[in-house]
């Protein structure tokens, strides 16, 4: 299957990087403990930090966070019990059940009969036609999978990646194992320059999702395009990467469609900028592309692209070792280093959107953590990755601005948000194994009250007792290896 192939590929050449019990009575005079201190030295031992979230420092606007259910992914939870159904949506798209995701990430396939795949004709001069999408199998379940997550929870921010050009678009003749699109620079093909037909042949896909009342954000024409692994992938160097977004650009603007070109979808962030360099070279692709996407497999999102000035979305990412739902167990795949990567990701890379790889998967389809979710059966598991998620995607909304933090501590990794409705997110991960009696001072943030919502060990994004703000400050205790998102109501 393709999906082992891209595990056993992925595991070869990608890097990737205790709880205690409930929550006590607020207690306005004194410190709010989330947590009762339970035994144990580093549960004993209070450490004091002061944090200052400043609201007239502005830096990033969030569009959102999400995963994808490509490869038949959607498919699986289509054709499940509702029971389950609902279980995965709720837990995934769902603010206040679930991680509260936004963004949905498809996989526009170049297999024959899942997707819009042309009748291969003889050269680019007799245009492809057409198959829409089948009621039967729904793009994959994907059109299906965007539709509930849109009815349910309204979420409408759905885009669009293909793996590779349909086989006779390309150089090798095949929808796997690399090869070229024909036409772009260094790669001719007897049949002729087949850009104008790809870029067409992405346009359909999104006219096809725009008919089906889902229309896409984005649309990209390739993923992870430095090599060719046996299941869909196309080679495309940056240089004929820019010279392809010459045609997508323009055919997109044509249609009509509010859906804009997004590329390009690299492996890790060691050839983001690559990538984002000849777009920004080439004077026709970088006005055109109005997004840069990439991926944290092979150098993870630390660093800004240098030069680039357009919106930048991590938007794909996991680990391959057995399935780990830990939150705290010191391995790549638990929710505590999850929580570390999108707080690099957000302050580091001045990231736009995190999505991770799948959102939903099974132990039959690889049994280790490229989901947030494990469907068994008729029963749903969680994972710490999840909450993780959660902590930062409930509570900072599409269309919030990253605002100024600063402490002392090196122990805290802090990010503070402005939502549209005017309340603020602070999200605060202690790294210490010890508790922390943390002040929070307030500059331009206006709020009467602060509920922490905690994630550790033992609680899953856990609503505590509020702590009433008083002079533009209030103090809460951190439990140790814990992450905390205070909301703060916009003032009356």
């Amino acid at each position: 299957m393709r999906s082992t192939m891209l595990r056993l590929r992925r595991k070869t050449h990608r890097r990737t990087r205790l709880g205690l019990a409930a929550a006590a009575a607020l207690v306005l005079a004194a410190p709010t403990a989330l947590y009762a201190a339970a035994g144990g030295a580093e549960a004993r031992t209070a450490v004091q930090a002061s944090v200052t979230i400043n609201g007239a420092t502005q830096y990033q606007r969030i569009i959102g966070f999400g995963a994808s259910e490509a490869f038949k992914q959607a498919e699986t939870v289509m054709y499940a019990p509702s029971a389950v159904q609902q279980q995965v949506l709720s837990l995934l798209y769902s603010p206040t059940r679930g991680a509260g995701l936004t963004i949905l990430r498809n996989e526009i396939s170049a297999d024959p009969d899942i997707t819009i795949e042309p009748k291969a004709p003889r050269s680019p001069i007799a245009p492809p036609t057409y198959v829409p999408l089948s009621a039967v199998d729904q793009d994959q379940g994907q059109l299906w999978f965007a539709k509930q997550i849109k009815a349910d929870y309204g979420v409408t921010n759905v885009f669009a990646d293909a793996w590779s050009a349909p086989a006779f678009m390309k150089n090798n003749h095949s929808q796997i194992n690399g090869g070229a699109l024909c036409g772009v620079p260094g790669a001719t093909c007897t049949s002729g320059d087949w850009r104008q037909a790809y870029a067409n042949y992405l346009a359909q896909y999104a006219k096809d999702y725009a008919a089906a009342g889902v229309p896409l954000s984005y649309v990209g024409p390739e993923n992870e395009a430095n090599y060719g692994p046996g299941y869909d992938s196309m080679i495309m160097s940056p240089a004929q990467t820019a010279n392809f977004m010459e045609f997508l650009g323009p055919t997109l603007l044509r249609s009509g469609l509010p859906t804009k070109p997004e590329c390009c979808a690299t492996e890790g962030w060691d050839l983001a900028q690559q990538y984002a360099a000849a777009i920004e070279a080439d004077a026709v692709a970088n006005r055109f592309t109005a997004l840069f996407t990439s991926h944290g497999y092979t150098a993870p999102p630390d660093s800004p692209l240098s030069g680039w000035t357009k919106p930048v979305w991590e938007t794909e990412w996991s680990t391959y070792q057995r399935w780990d739902p830990a939150w705290d167990d010191g391995y790549p795949a638990s929710g505590f280093s999850w929580a570390q990567n999108i707080y690099t990701g957000l302050t580091a890379a001045s990231l736009n959107a995190f999505l991770y790889w799948w959102g939903s998967t099974t132990p039959s389809e690889n049994g280790d953590n490229e989901g947030l979710i494990e469907i068994k059966g008729k029963a749903v598991a969680t994972s710490g990755r999840l909450w993780a998620f959660a902590n930062y995607s409930r509570f900072v909304r599409p269309g919030a601005v990253r605002i100024g933090t600063s402490t002392a501590d090196q122990s805290l990794e802090l990010t503070a948000f402005r939502n549209q409705n005017g309340s603020v997110a602070v999200v605060v991960l202690n790294t210490a194994r010890t508790e922390q009696t943390t002040t929070l001072s307030l500059r331009q943030v206006h709020g009467l009250r602060a509920t922490p919502y905690l994630t550790n060990g033992s609680h899953d994004v856990a609503a505590q007792p509020a702590v009433a703000v008083r002079n533009n400050r209030f103090t809460s205790m951190l439990p140790p290896r814990s992450l905390v998102t205070y909301v703060i109501p916009a003032s009356p």
